[in-house]
């Protein structure tokens, strides 16, 4: 019998895990909440229905090609500079390019811009590719550049607002022109990940954006993407044709030119039975969040197969360092001691995740391979309760969101046997950010959470989850060795000497345990085999430039 056939709730030595945490757990590793209760179940029920519906009554061209993804939210806005959402971000990525971007490994590479260099700490040129046009056939310049960033950047330029995505460009104290094909970034502090931000920003047209104005961008779009907008209706479909003027994209991901199919269609399907089925009966030629219970269905179609890439999510439980039980670093050790990771990560998410022994991805930048494993011992983490001081174990409270009821119900069960006994406690997200706010009163004991880390880059998850005062910091966690590891690094040009930086800052934290470490997931598409061309992508970005379909 292989390992995934054997049944969680069937074995007697942990509590038991409702079936539909292999459902929640992947949907919900990026915040996405799709409604709850009997009024989510009934939205989604119509919305399924709706877009079957729609699908059947779409045009279909004898000769077009289309491709159709079936995707589990709509996107917010279609304005590149008003949100902070990845789903939103899929959807805008393919009508807008940026600067730069990422292939499929989460190389930076160009992309709008033909090249770029590092003048200075703090300056950074970009020189501009000849001949973009957008997609009403103006032409691409240096403005639309320096007005797109200015836009990010300025507070109160989306008509009197700030775009919450400015803290995304960093430390920026001026963007300019310097040629019609030169634009100049100016930092007021050396920030060595800029070039790893900049994939996520979009550029977009100064002349049409004024006379659209926010609201009009919201809906519209004149991108200088692959693909330009036809259609969208709102929380059923994103209709978008071919650009046939497309510059042809990044030289350094082949093939250039313009997009492989003439049509694109996204469907939202919010429903994983829905979107899973749309896929299995050939209606959509790409899913994602593929449930991993449903993988074997996928791969047994014959026509469908499943793709995995790691994710950028860590999952870990933060441990309150600044009060007992968990000031003392035998409880900690104990407490990772006591979770058998691998029997969750076997069982719950049928092998869909990476563990971790620190707060980065093997994927990142700077990653350090060689931390040690706190490994599962029982016996060991009561030995260490007892030398702590607590010979009769403890009593704390583990704290959650609704749509990880069940696997912190496994991680309490868990503790309690090695004498950590928790009580699992099932809060609002708002409610949780008030009582783990790094500046609030610190009373909660653990809450099992996570951090994304989209630029693969430590500065952009250490820095908020462990420098004493991070926004991020649930652990309350202050070491001032670190804190000086992480400020030399986030201003260390010499990537080397930055790596080694962070390197070391992630063996001190191991050492002092302020998380259990958890776990990765990966991102798990169900993929049509008439699909070609395409790879999914740790950013979780699906980039239907190059794909195919027979």
């Amino acid at each position: 019998m292989g390992r995934h056939n054997r049944d969680w709730r069937n074995d007697s030595r942990y509590p038991s895990l409702a079936c539909e945490l292999r459902n929640g757990f992947h949907r919900a590793q990026n915040g996405r909440n799709h409604g709850r209760g009997s009024e989510g179940k009934m939205l989604r029920k119509a919305l399924s229905i709706t877009v079957l519906a729609l699908a059947a009554a779409l045009p279909v061209s004898g000769t077009a090609t289309e491709l159709r993804v079936g995707f589990t939210t709509d996107a917010l806005t279609l304005d590149p500079g008003n949100h902070r959402n990845r789903d939103t971000e899929t959807i805008i990525r393919n009508l807008y390019d940026g600067l730069l971007t990422r292939n499929s490994k989460m190389n930076i590479v160009p992309e709008l811009a033909e090249s770029w260099k590092q003048v200075d700490p703090v300056t950074y040129d970009f020189t501009l590719r000849s001949g973009v046009t957008f997609h009403d056939g103006s032409l691409m310049t240096a403005d639309d550049v320096v007005f797109t960033f200015q836009r990010l950047t300025l507070e109160g330029a989306l008509d009197g607002k700030t775009s919450p995505r400015k803290d995304l460009v960093g430390p920026v104290k001026s963007i300019t022109k310097v040629d019609d094909r030169t634009v100049r970034f100016t930092l007021k502090e050396p920030w060595p990940i800029l070039p790893a931000m900049l994939p996520v920003q979009e550029v977009v047209s100064k002349a049409f954006t004024e006379k659209a104005g926010p609201q009009g961008l919201a809906t519209q779009a004149n991108g200088t993407g692959p693909f330009k907008l036809v259609e969208w209706r709102k929380g059923d479909t994103v209709i978008m044709e071919r650009h046939d003027s497309y510059y042809g994209g990044a030289t350094d991901i082949p093939p250039v030119g313009k997009a492989c199919v003439e049509r694109v269609i996204f469907r939202v399907i919010p429903e994983n039975a829905s979107r899973v089925a749309a896929l299995l009966a050939g209606e959509v030629d790409i899913i994602n969040e593929l449930p991993p219970y449903d993988m074997k269905k996928v791969e047994a179609n014959g026509k469908t197969r499943v793709m995995k890439v790691n994710g950028t999510r860590t999952f870990f439980v933060a441990l309150n360092t600044s009060k007992k039980p968990f000031d003392d670093l035998r409880v900690r050790k104990a407490a990772n001691m006591a979770v058998d990771r691998a029997l969750i990560i076997d069982r719950v998410l049928l092998g869909t995740a990476v563990p971790l022994n620190g707060v980065m991805s093997p994927d990142a930048f700077g990653f350090n391979s060689d931390l040690p494993a706190y490994q599962f011992d029982v016996a060991a983490a009561k030995k260490l309760l007892a030398e702590a001081g607590y010979p009769d174990g403890v009593d704390v409270t583990l704290d959650a969101e609704g749509p990880f009821k069940d696997v912190v119900g496994a991680i309490a069960g868990m503790l309690s046997k090695a004498g950590i006994r928790a009580k699992v406690n099932i809060s609002e997200t708002s409610t949780l950010q008030a009582k783990w706010a790094p500046a609030g009163e610190k009373t909660g004991d653990m809450m099992f959470t996570s951090w994304g880390n989209g630029s693969l880059d430590p500065s952009d998850i250490f820095v908020p989850t462990l420098r004493t005062g991070g926004r991020g910091n649930r652990a309350f966690y202050s070491n001032k060795e670190v804190d000086a590891l992480l400020d030399s690094a986030d201003v260390e040009l010499d990537q080397t000497k930055r790596a080694n930086l962070y390197k070391k800052a992630q063996t001190i934290v191991n050492g002092e345990a302020p998380w259990i470490f958890m776990w990765l997931p990966q991102d798990i598409y169900g993929v049509s085999k008439r699909v070609s061309g395409w790879e999914p992508s740790a950013d979780s970005r699906i980039n239907l430039h190059d794909v195919c379909v027979k």
